[in-house]
């Protein structure tokens, strides 16, 4: 299906770009997480929208996640609370923070705003981590078909992230979802099991997962066997 506002993701710059401009809207953004494109604020929102598609793409093989021993141990001990869409905005700004000092963000407020409209119309979606009744992690992204996006997460608590992207995981698996991406490989991540691929490959995978009729649900499924 032809992308109704972008150009095809093949045709991005050498950086990835596909475009500048376009609106935070959810049929924007719905349409760019269809044709393997997001949005990436360069320079905040007073300058226009960006956005991409990478090359090589990040992917979590939805069969592939690694769990080490400690953190099963850690999960399986009763520490956190985990829950889904319970809290969606607020993980966002979790998520937003910078990790340094130095280090800006680009999960603006516009970002926010526009997120969590899609959180209120079931396209996005939140996992957060509670410890002793305080956030003290989560991931959220965007769900299309048998497709997940995920955008970001962060963590307040040690293993609070990792704990998240499991019980992430576990959930795509019992509801069906063929295709978790990342976008960025990242040490952390690729710790989990995350690899790259080319976006060629990515874009089939994609094209192959986003018509299944897949919902993402609210009742999470158990994060161990």
């Amino acid at each position: 299906m032809v992308s109704r506002f972008f150009p095809p993701a093949e045709q991005a710059d050498e950086h990835d770009l596909v475009l500048v401009g376009g609106r935070l809207t959810s049929e924007w953004l719905m349409d760019a997480y269809r044709h393997g494109i997001f949005p990436w604020p360069m320079w905040g929102d007073w300058m226009p929208m960006t956005w991409f598609s990478l090359d090589p793409r990040a992917i979590i093989p939805l069969d592939g996640l690694y769990i080490s021993s400690r953190l099963k141990r850690t999960i399986r001990s009763g520490k956190f609370t985990v829950t889904c869409d319970q809290a969606f905005s607020d993980v966002m700004r979790g998520c937003s923070k910078p990790r340094h000092k130095k280090d800006g963000t680009w999960i603006t407020p516009a970002m926010i705003k526009a997120y969590s409209k899609l959180n209120e119309e079931g396209h996005a979606h939140s996992i957060e981590v509670w410890h002793e009744g305080e956030l003290a992690g989560g991931i959220y992204g965007v769900s299309i078909g048998g497709a997940f996006a995920g955008e970001s997460m962060f963590h307040k608590v040690r293993d609070a992230s990792k704990v998240a992207l499991v019980a992430l995981v576990s959930h795509l698996n019992a509801r069906g979802y063929q295709l978790f991406d990342i976008q960025q490989w990242t040490e952390h991540t690729g710790s989990m099991g995350a690899i790259e691929i080319s976006r060629h490959d990515y874009l089939t995978l994609l094209k192959q997962a986003v018509d299944l009729p897949v919902t993402f649900g609210t009742e999470l499924a158990p994060i161990l066997p």
